[in-house]
């Protein structure tokens, strides 16, 4: 009865178990950005554009999301178009995963929902956007997000390019320290923040090259230090939103959403839908862009741990 539970409670899919267990390559691919982070038809666009990017650096993709109440680590192409055109699928973190499965639910996980089943599933190395983190007022409000503390015991590399700008960068910088989460920049110790190569914050460490990132991770391993090890690549300086511009956005989009009664998980949705539109959409056009390059980055890393 045990097995039979496990077996639909968890799926990873036979060409990810073959490169697992391979010593192969692979890179885990959150679904959140395509079920809930981006507009149709370009979400579609861009999730398979992020696999066929890293098959092309002999990586294989592990794109994560859950499927009838199956949390799938290798959704397949026709369950990744299923999720993209469901607008009723559910926004996944990792205290769902019961409730969807349970309830056979279509779900895009997020950050912490990938990286918890990406680690169980036995991949290293996983790409996003960016992070979730301590929101504004968090200090009345307690919304901060569960990333962080399910990454503090998650021992997996997630690329990403910082924090979502949206987010009180101080403060969550502050909550990776106190959760013993390292944060390492590539080829920067500006942290990036998401939409800008530089949030305005220093961060200690830096590495250059991906062969840098896999001996880190070797050393944690060898510790046995069990919280994720977070690798910021900052977006290029000719493709970030440009820093004041965006400054006024989110002012404007801080006042709405206060001006609406907007709070807790529907803040960053409403936040970002808002950028996007007070944008004309170059937001979109960012967003694609810090994917893609942290996706690349992925595919780099996981190459370099299997050196």
């Amino acid at each position: 009865m045990s097995s039979t539970r496990t077996s639909v409670a968890f799926h990873v899919s036979e060409p990810v178990a073959a490169a697992v267990a391979g010593g192969r390559p692979v890179v885990a691919l959150e679904s959140t950005i395509f079920t809930h982070g981006l507009p149709r038809p370009r979400n579609l666009e861009v999730a398979l554009e992020a696999e066929e990017r890293l098959r092309s650096q002999g990586i294989l993709p592990a794109t994560i999301g859950v499927f009838a109440g199956v949390p799938t680590v290798g959704l397949s192409l026709e369950q990744i178009t299923s999720l993209s055109n469901d607008g009723a699928v559910k926004k996944v973190s990792l205290r769902d995963l019961p409730v969807v499965a349970a309830l056979r639910l279509h779900g895009g996980t997020t950050v912490a929902a990938t990286a918890f089943l990406a680690h169980r599933a036995g991949i290293k190395v996983f790409s996003t956007g960016g992070l979730g983190g301590v929101h504004h007022g968090a200090a009345t409000s307690f919304d901060e997000s569960a990333d962080m503390t399910t990454l503090a015991t998650t021992p997996i590399i997630v690329v990403s390019a910082g924090v979502k700008s949206i987010l009180d960068v101080a403060a969550t910088l502050e909550r990776f320290e106190t959760l013993n989460i390292p944060v390492i920049g590539y080829k920067t110790k500006k942290y990036p923040g998401f939409y800008v190569s530089d949030s305005g914050f220093e961060i200690e460490y830096a590495v250059n090259t991906p062969d840098e990132v896999a001996a880190i991770c070797s050393a944690r391993d060898d510790l046995h230090i069990e919280s994720a090890i977070l690798l910021a690549n900052p977006i290029a300086e000719d493709k970030q939103f440009p820093p004041a511009e965006l400054d006024d956005i989110l002012s404007r989009a801080w006042a709405e959403a206060e001006k609406n009664g907007i709070s807790g998980k529907d803040t960053t949705p409403f936040l970002l839908d808002f950028i996007q539109r007070a944008s004309n959409g170059r937001s979109v056009n960012v967003n694609v862009d810090v994917y893609r390059s942290n996706v690349s980055l992925g595919g780099e890393v996981a190459s370099a741990l299997t050196r």
